[in-house]
């Protein structure tokens, strides 16, 4: 069968805001708690931009604004704990995302091994020196090397970021489906 091409959309060459939003709204995140324990107490951040970047040596990022005074206090306090929340935790984030004095009395938390808040109820804690920080455009990335990571027991899933919303994990990620065939032009 012969192949045939669409035209590809036009695109213009430096996307505008909005579009760049919309765009990138289509990748889902997991929804993660970057915390820190510091001279002036335990400071906290929510972040939609956590990853790992290798596993040999075992490294992570997240990204904040860059002019955030959280960023540059998690930086300065040379270890941090990622919390990944869990599906339940919609008041946590919106804690750690707003202006509110006290971001921790959202929710319970105990010092990790490198001293930073863990907070209760998180689907997974990693914990990390810092490795390297550097700006990316309006934003600092922080690169950490994992030092102790766990994830909680039970069947809860993450908290994500998908279309400028919070949602959930599809209930159909625990049901066996049955495996299709498919060959390659089909795909």
């Amino acid at each position: 069968m012969p192949a045939t091409t669409a035209a590809p959309p036009t695109q213009s060459s430096v996307p505008d805001t909005a579009t760049f939003r919309t765009v990138l709204g289509q990748v889902p995140t997991a929804v993660s708690v970057v915390t820190a324990a510091t001279p002036q107490g335990p400071v906290g951040v929510t972040v939609g931009s956590f990853t790992s970047v290798s596993l040999d040596p075992p490294l992570v990022v997240f990204y904040c604004g860059l002019h955030s005074a959280s960023a540059a206090a998690l930086v300065s306090a040379g270890a941090f704990c990622v919390n990944v929340l869990s599906e339940h935790q919609e008041a946590v984030c919106a804690s750690f995302a707003g202006r509110t004095a006290d971001r921790f009395a959202c929710c319970t938390w105990h010092p990790a091994v490198n001293g930073a808040p863990r907070l209760d109820g998180a689907v997974a804690w990693i914990e990390c020196g810092v490795e390297d920080s550097f700006p990316a455009g309006d934003h600092l990335a922080v690169v950490g090397r994992v030092n102790r990571l766990a994830a909680a027991p039970g069947h809860n899933g993450p908290l994500v970021f998908h279309r400028g919303r919070l949602t959930r994990l599809d209930g159909t990620r625990d049901r066996h489906v049955p495996t299709q065939r498919f060959d390659w032009w089909d795909i």
